[in-house]
């Protein structure tokens, strides 16, 4: 069994995709698995107590998911890879692998630079305003204090979050959810990545926002940046991936250009 393993550097020798793109992200056989804490009544109230008392032991036992079996695949600089598959099918987990925040149980990661996650749920600070989260943000990127300076306005204005108002002074909790999205979405893509993962991020925000979003990541590509999308949308994925990784319980059913597995992926999806 190969040691659990992510590593920052790309082996020597990584196989090539042409003589031109060299490889961003390689995968070989990873296995990933997580535990699961069993859910139920919380808090002090007598109806939880109750249910506690009254569980048997062995629903207290957490459960493992083995959510990612045996992946290998190849990521190239200037790709857009795009993953689907059904709820559960192993796509968000297999970007936390290759971001380092879930570490494999057998198998290799290997990454070119510093992968950045960008999914709906990732975390900005919601009591701080949008203004200190675009700064911390990028800081956290480690972009020095000076190009932040100089992103900032192209950030807010790329998020539109003030287009009704100066909402940069408020703190995020008083942000709609598809505010919060488009400035997270704004944040990560303000520079160019090795790797930028995006997680259901176009799913957001109205189709203005949609294209703005596509051109950036063709921008991206352009740049030699690898870009993959996790997106329930087969019109995002097609407008925007030129690659389509199908996922289903953890497991690889197809991998091949967009034109060829999406149409395989939305017929076994009609069916299903």
């Amino acid at each position: 069994m190969a040691t659990p393993e992510h590593d920052a550097v790309l082996p020597a020798g990584a196989p090539r995709q042409d003589g031109e793109s060299s490889p961003t992200v390689v995968l070989d056989e990873v296995h990933v698995r997580y535990r699961t804490r069993p859910t139920g009544p919380s808090g002090g109230g007598a109806a939880a107590a109750l249910s506690r008392m009254l569980r048997r032991p062995s629903a207290e036992r957490s459960s493992h998911v083995h959510a990612v079996r045996g992946v290998s695949l190849t990521a190239y600089r200037g790709e857009a890879l795009g993953l689907v598959g059904s709820n559960g099918s192993g796509k968000s987990t297999l970007l936390r692998a290759v971001a380092g925040l879930l570490p494999p149980d057998s198998g290799r990661v290997y990454t070119e630079g510093q992968p950045s996650l960008l999914g709906v749920n990732a975390a900005l600070m919601p009591d701080l305003s949008g203004e200190r989260n675009i700064v911390l943000g990028c800081l956290a990127m480690g972009m020095p204090r000076e190009r932040v300076r100089e992103y900032y306005d192209d950030i807010v204005a790329f998020s539109g979050i003030n287009e009704t108002g100066d909402f940069t002074s408020l703190p995020m909790r008083t942000y709609s959810s598809g505010m919060a999205a488009r400035l997270r979405f704004a944040i990560a893509s303000c520079a160019n990545h090795d790797v930028l993962m995006i997680d259901e991020a176009l799913a957001t925000g109205d189709r203005s926002f949609r294209q703005k979003s596509q051109e950036r990541i063709r921008e991206l590509r352009a740049d030699a940046s690898t870009v993959f999308l996790v997106s329930h949308s087969s019109s995002a994925i097609r407008e925007t991936c030129d690659r389509v990784v199908w996922l289903d319980h953890g497991q690889v059913v197809l991998d091949g250009p967009t034109d060829e597995v999406l149409p395989a992926y939305e017929e076994a999806a009609q069916r299903a």
